[in-house]
């Protein structure tokens, strides 16, 4: 027996924010990172919408890239101070995987990243408030999923918390909120939303129910990224990238990810690296080593008129490289010895990380190693 387990409420379509007007709650607390939000009305409509519905709004601001636990606590102390209810993450997957955090520390102020980091070692949620996730960026589905992903700074390691207990309650896929997404932003997260449908239609745990949202979330993909890159005021394309990121959410977070993620996790902490870019770097050579094992990315080969998993992974390549996503880390600007300094210590975190466990082939240290070094060079790895 298995669950399929997303929010009890998803709104979507473009126009779809206001259903934030039918909310009930007395105080919210918005989560938001910089000022994007502000620049195109999306806080203003969202802090407009809770006062129609009699709730009062309070905004948290200020959250950056790869949040930092800093950050969670300072807001989590800003929760405990206001007593929301309702908790609102409202941006990027920065924004909403910070408040998803905080309002972890809000319940369970004694919290330690390490053991929440442990898989599934969230607590029961939902004692103090509930959660409404409200995506402005086409990437992370992090609208959809139990899943955080914190930086401890000092450390340089990300921390991916997983567990159903961070669901949302509320997701809302509005696409006129990514209509100011800068074309870096659109691509980075485009391709970020391929690789969650990629690893969760691999999964060792895949299965009929999440396999056609993938599937799907893949195909929109492909023919929609290019062109929201290319003309960032066609909402309708906006929408159709906000509907695959959320589909590929709903699918990976039933059956969750896999070494993609585990080695992006990785580079992302130790030389901040965009997540999306991480990913897309990965992704070819991850698919030629998980090759040995399963024949279903021919089954994605064939939504492009190809048969195998090696021109899929030049497929996935050819779209990285279309919309300007760099093909290698050396690319990235990353100086080698550096990377070489830091390379056997992102190995054993990557072999670490939680989504590891859900990858179709279980890698070795140095199989790890040998795939970074290959995308550090840019090359096709042969296994």
């Amino acid at each position: 027996m298995t669950t399929f387990i997303v929010p009890k409420d998803i709104f979507h379509g473009l126009g779809s924010l206001e259903n934030l007007k039918n909310l009930e709650g007395t105080k919210a607390v918005i989560v938001t990172g910089g000022s994007s939000v502000r620049k195109n009305g999306a806080l203003e409509k969202t802090r407009t919408f809770l006062t129609e519905a009699g709730i009062t709004p309070a905004v948290f601001s200020g959250v950056e890239a790869d949040p930092s636990i800093e950050t969670v606590l300072k807001g989590a102390a800003f929760f405990t101070e206001e007593q929301p209810d309702i908790i609102v993450g409202l941006g990027g997957c920065s924004a909403i995987d910070a408040a998803k955090a905080m309002w972890v520390y809000y319940e369970y102020p004694d919290s330690k990243l390490e053991e929440l980091a442990a898989p599934f070692g969230v607590k029961k949620m939902r004692n103090k408030a509930t959660f409404v996730a409200i995506p402005s960026t086409s990437g992370t589905g992090t609208e959809i999923t139990g899943l955080s992903v914190i930086t401890d700074t000092d450390k340089g390691v990300k921390y991916p918390l997983v567990s159903h207990e961070l669901t949302p309650d509320v997701a809302i896929i509005d696409g006129e909120l990514c209509a100011s997404m800068p074309k870096s932003v659109t691509a980075n997260t485009g391709i970020d939303a391929l690789s969650h449908g990629v690893e969760a239609y691999v999964s060792n745990i895949a299965d009929r129910y999440n396999d056609p949202l993938a599937k799907e979330s893949i195909n929109l993909v492909f023919k929609n990224l290019a062109r929201a890159v290319a003309e960032p005021g066609d909402l309708e394309t906006r929408q159709a990238m906000h509907d695959a990121s959320c589909l590929a959410g709903m699918a990976f977070t039933n059956v969750w990810l896999g070494i993609v993620h585990a080695m992006s996790h990785q580079v992302g902490g130790t030389f901040g690296v965009a997540h999306g870019c991480g990913n897309a770097i990965l992704m070819p050579n991850v698919i030629r080593f998980n090759a040995k094992v399963t024949d279903k990315y021919g089954d994605l080969a064939a939504l492009l008129g190809k048969s195998t998993a090696e021109e899929f992974a030049r497929e996935v390549a050819g779209l990285t490289a279309s919309v300007g996503v760099a093909g290698s880390f050396k690319e990235c600007g990353i100086d080698e010895e550096k990377w070489n300094a830091k390379l056997d210590s992102m190995t054993e975190h990557a072999l670490k990380d939680p989504c590891t466990l859900f990858n179709p082939r279980k890698p070795t240290f140095d199989e790890i190693k040998a795939i970074y070094q290959a995308c550090y060079d840019g090359t096709a790895i042969v296994f």
